[in-house]
């Protein structure tokens, strides 16, 4: 890693520094998948490590309790830790509502169940995850392996007759082989355009067979904190309806942070 962040890798910095901010000692804290969540992984070991910070962290992949650990933070599943006090996962997309769309890391399913067992959730992001209309990213919906192609064609019928752009159905792919979810699903990406009623949307989906989960957050996350490659960050909170301005300090990221992918 260069002594010089990058700008997108700064704004994820910057927004995860500002997540850290909520952060208060005894929490149980969920905590997302992705490279933005990553970041945050590594700045909260860095005040468990630094500052003695207690926090109990309940992963939504593998590949961050993996990490997690790494770093320090104690680790539990949602059964130990029964509730959250906070959740902070990044984001494909969020639109001017806080409406998101998730799974493009493929831990939708997790990250839904976790954000939902938790008394608020942050996304961090940098500015171009923000949207005016949610659908430009694909929306992943987890499907079970059995009859996977008749769930994808019953999928394609029902997007047709609602307020998208587009209607193509596609299976994701590890390689040669379809990506499997750590529950050992597959992952069905819907190429929409636009999601003209997202909440429509994501209730009809849940209703096909073989469906279990779409990446449509609804009404779930509070705060969504946006890094810019200069450092300065924006926090829009959705429950009081302000948006504040500030900037954080970068301190030897090269040090810090050297053995984040």
């Amino acid at each position: 890693m260069s002594a010089t962040l990058s700008a997108i890798d700064t704004a994820k910095f910057v927004a995860a520094k500002q997540a850290c901010t909520y952060v208060e000692d005894g929490m149980r804290l969920g905590l997302g998948t992705g490279s933005t969540a990553a970041w945050l992984v590594r700045c909260l070991g860095e005040m468990v490590e630094q500052d003695g910070l207690r926090i109990t962290g309940v992963p939504t992949s593998t590949r961050t309790a993996e990490l997690a650990r790494q770093a320090g933070i104690e680790v539990v599943s949602l059964d130990e830790a029964r509730w959250l006090d906070l959740t902070i996962d990044g984001a494909d997309e969020f639109d001017g509502e806080l409406n998101l769309i998730k799974g493009g890391g493929g831990a939708l399913l997790q990250e839904k169940i976790v954000a939902t067992a938790s008394d608020r959730m942050i996304v961090i992001a940098d500015a171009t995850k923000k949207v005016e209309t949610l659908g430009a990213f694909p929306l992943p919906v987890e499907v079970i392996p059995f009859g996977w192609q008749t769930t994808k064609a019953l999928l394609e019928e029902t997007v047709a007759s609602l307020d998208v752009m587009g209607e193509t159905v596609t299976l994701r792919m590890d390689g040669g082989d379809p990506y499997v979810t750590d529950e050992g699903n597959h992952i069905l990406d819907l190429h929409l355009g636009r999601i003209g009623n997202p909440r429509q949307l994501a209730l009809v989906l849940n209703q096909v067979p073989g469906v279990v989960e779409n990446g449509l957050f609804i009404d779930i996350c509070d705060i969504v904190i946006v890094g810019s490659g200069d450092g300065s960050v924006s926090v829009t909170d959705i429950n009081d309806g302000t948006t504040r301005t500030g900037r954080i300090e970068i301190d030897e990221p090269a040090n810090l942070f050297s053995e984040l992918d």
